[in-house]
């Protein structure tokens, strides 16, 4: 084949750096607009990010000229960066170490988008914690619950 044809749809998910409220209503939109951005600078458009105060998720389409690993430690690096610009609130802003990443269908784009977009309102009845749980469970993820939260 002559040319080379990706259509892969992820969602990532992490969180500050030991779950600390960081990212507030004042912030989260001027937030998510720059990650979206950084998305774009690595050809890997942002559909829908979303989050609260001590984590977010993206959905985007995985570029196939980068790792998704490179992704999403290029994202963090950034927007970790960027943050610690925005005032002394910010100035000890992290994101943790790790991260999950899942592959999304084409039918369950919606779906996901739709909830990425809700978030403050999901955890108002679900604490993160528990969201990550549920979630590895459903994609039938092997993880050692040890090393889910630094």
């Amino acid at each position: 084949m002559p040319q080379s044809l990706v259509k892969n749809y992820i969602r990532i998910v992490f969180s500050t750096k030991y779950r600390n409220d960081f990212i507030d209503e004042n912030i989260e939109k001027e937030l998510f607009a720059y990650i979206a951005t950084l998305c774009k600078d690595f050809e890997s458009y942002a559909l829908q990010i979303g989050g609260t105060d001590n984590h977010i998720h993206i959905l985007c389409r995985l570029s196939r000229k980068i790792a998704l690993m490179k992704l999403v430690q290029e994202i963090k690096a950034h927007s970790s960066k960027w943050i610690k610009t925005k005032g002394k609130k910010y100035e000890n802003f992290f994101w943790q170490d790790g991260y999950g990443a899942l592959s999304v269908g084409e039918k369950e784009v919606h779906i996901v988008t739709k909830y990425i977009k809700n978030q403050r309102q999901h955890h108002q009845k679900q604490d993160f914690k528990n969201e990550l749980v549920e979630i590895l469970e459903k994609h039938k993820m092997d993880y050692d619950e040890k090393f889910l939260w630094d």
